[in-house]
């Protein structure tokens, strides 16, 4: 999920994260270090880190099998097996971890894209050792399948997570910035600057800008300076006397393909990497591919589709995580059913017909947080309504119940969703679920929402929920239309959780 926001090409990015740097180089992101510096050193890092977790997992291992041993009373077997087997394995899975380039510059800090990485590494890794057992009829893998490898997989996840998190917490003090020179005509480059301050959290330091136009006057994005310290013909001059780590190509230059063979050239043999920009917005990295055809660098965009092996595993998803939902948190919905039903009269569920799938009506259900007069009261707060574009909502709703007040704040009132998710109107991730009077206004590219099924979360949960703009929840929406994943929708069930211990925009 890591990917929900314009892309600048050849650079995974994760959130907003930028700082503007007055032009000179006295003045350092990291300083003195450039952004080679320090990924290098946080490259060192990350490889410390995993070699410690694959050497703890196949120690765990190694200790459950000859705990079983000694249970069963069986006698030890060779040494190599003991020492040589696990070694070998720990040393493939090291060596899938660098081929796979888990810790490459462009991937490190971003989270989708480095655990999939990782996943597919220990994947390969596992699966070299399984066609080496039954080659050579290796009969005590077992143990190392069955503990060492989601021992592992577990922990070198958290261990990037944890590490990444590290990472955030340090750009937030301006540490570990990539510094980053934009070029270009000015307003590709304003539309670049800006897509970075708000959206595309590429983690740059924006050292200066270096524009086409005669007017050299600083830019400014976010209330942030941008200074113009060049024209675009300077670009590589700058960079170098800034000690940008990275120049962004905004839009088209004059010079076309010509200006950006000769700045590559002009880079070469630097640590400066070139980074073309493009305003495709709203497409997702893993739809955007790089084709080559003699010569010619084509980026081919892929259709988004709504049918196909993808929306089936999604829905087997949906039915596994609900039942298992249903099932673990029935106490706590019983509770809920007593509190709700104790706090003020009228029934335990609230039912309300909402807009699925292509437009097809549904019953939703959700443990009822408003009296019983909610919608005859209606049209006398309609004056005080907080909401944006089709929504009606108000902080301070009179309707809300005291228990409905909890539930409401940390979503506990949709838990009753689940069931939608197992019967076949929902999935976990997805739109919000409309009204049908919404829908009624919406226009033609609002309608888009309906062609997945909603969500009991998404990206309107994880980013403000009511605190969001119409338009702006929309965008999330239909972004996530086009782009989803079942990597992204599990980074928006993870971040759901922490939203729902720290709930904002919840009322």
């Amino acid at each position: 999920m890591s990917e929900l926001r314009p892309r600048l090409h050849s650079v995974a990015v994760p959130r907003p994260h930028l700082r503007i740097v007055e032009p000179t180089v006295d003045d350092g992101v990291d300083a003195p270090s450039s952004g080679v510096a320090w990924a290098r050193r946080y490259r060192d890092r990350l490889r410390l880190s995993d070699t410690l977790i694959v050497i703890a997992a196949f120690a765990i291992a190694h200790g459950v099998r000859l705990v079983a041993e000694i249970l069963a009373g069986t006698a030890p077997g060779p040494l190599f097996s003991y020492l040589g087997v696990p070694a070998l394995v720990a040393a493939l899975w090291l060596v899938c971890l660098s081929a796979f380039r888990t810790r490459d510059p462009h991937v490190i800090g971003v989270g989708a894209t480095e655990y999939r990485r990782i996943a597919n590494a220990s994947a390969l890794a596992f699966g070299i050792f399984a066609m080496g057992c039954i080659v050579f009829s290796v009969d005590f893998a077992r143990g190392y399948f069955l503990v060492a490898l989601p021992l592992g997989m577990v922990g070198l996840l958290v261990g990037r997570w944890s590490w990444r998190r590290w990472l955030l917490n340090q750009r937030r003090f301006g540490h570990y910035l990539t510094r980053a020179l934009v070029v270009g005509a000015r307003d590709d480059v304003q539309y670049v600057v800006d897509q970075i301050t708000r959206r595309s959290g590429a983690a740059y330091a924006v050292v200066g800008a270096a524009v086409e136009e005669s007017d050299h006057s600083d830019l400014v994005s976010d209330g942030n300076r941008v200074p113009v310290v060049a024209d675009i013909e300077g670009a590589a001059t700058s960079a170098a006397r800034l000690r940008a780590d990275t120049v962004i190509v905004a839009g088209q230059p004059s010079g076309g393909g010509d200006f950006i063979k000769r700045l590559s050239w002009l880079l070469e043999g630097t640590a400066t990497d070139l980074v073309l920009s493009s305003r495709l917005t709203d497409v997702a990295g893993p739809r955007i591919h790089f084709r080559p055809v003699e010569g010619l660098p084509l980026i081919h965009v892929e259709i988004p589709t709504f049918e196909g092996w993808k929306h089936t595993l999604k829905r087997t998803f949906d039915i596994a995580f609900s039942a298992l939902a249903l099932v673990l948190l029935s106490p706590l919905l019983l509770a809920i059913a007593i509190w709700v039903r104790l706090d003020s009269p009228g029934p335990v569920v609230f039912r309300q017909e909402r807009c699925g799938r292509n437009g097809e009506s549904f019953e939703m259900f959700k443990f009822r947080s408003m009296v019983m007069t909610a919608e005859d009261d209606l049209k006398g707060l309609l004056d005080g309504n907080e909401g944006s574009g089709l929504l009606f909502k108000m902080r301070n709703d009179p309707r809300v119940t005291r228990a409905g007040q909890w539930l409401r704040k940390f979503s506990l009132d949709e838990l009753l969703q689940f069931w939608n998710v197992f019967k076949g109107a929902m999935s976990i991730v997805g739109p919000r679920p409309p009204l049908r009077a919404e829908v009624e206004r919406y226009g033609d590219d609002v309608h888009r929402r309906l062609y997945i099924k909603p969500g009991i979360t998404g990206l309107w949960q994880i980013s403000g929920r009511s605190d969001l703009s119409w338009e702006e929840s929309v965008r999330l929406d239909l972004y996530y239309v086009e782009n989803w994943s079942l990597t992204g929708d599990f980074m928006i069930i993870w971040r759901t959780l922490k939203t729902v211990v720290s709930p904002q925009g919840a009322y």
